[in-house]
């Protein structure tokens, strides 16, 4: 379960940036992750309140904003959303693609006061 470390990442990142910025208390954090990042949504939440337990997240709310799998196909130029890294093209189904977004993992924003 890898997710654990990502959110233990999360974690030190807000911490860093909540150091940076001299503030008490970060109320909110906004998350993008990209649905071929291949991170499981549930088992981040599942971890997410031991990983934040005792740090500068640990009463804030956590948004999560899911970016939607889409590519390029290299042989015809069309642009298609994806569910998966290894779909093909809807249009000439060929498997060379290139990936145009979906695989982020960013800390979007947080909100400290």
């Amino acid at each position: 379960m890898h997710e654990l470390s990502i959110a233990m990442g999360i974690v030190k990142i807000a911490e860093d940036e909540k150091a940076k910025v001299k503030e008490n208390t970060i109320t909110k954090i906004e998350l993008e992750i990209g649905e071929l990042a291949g991170i499981e949504i549930d088992s981040l939440n599942f971890v997410w309140e031991s990983a934040v337990k005792g740090t500068a997240l640990e009463n804030s709310k956590k948004e999560i904003t899911i970016i939607p799998g889409k590519a390029i196909c290299a042989d015809c130029n069309t642009e298609f959303f994806l569910e998966n890294i290894y779909d093909s093209c809807p249009k000439c189904n060929s498997n060379f693609k290139g990936i145009i977004q979906g695989k982020e993992l960013r800390v979007k924003a947080l909100e400290v006061i």
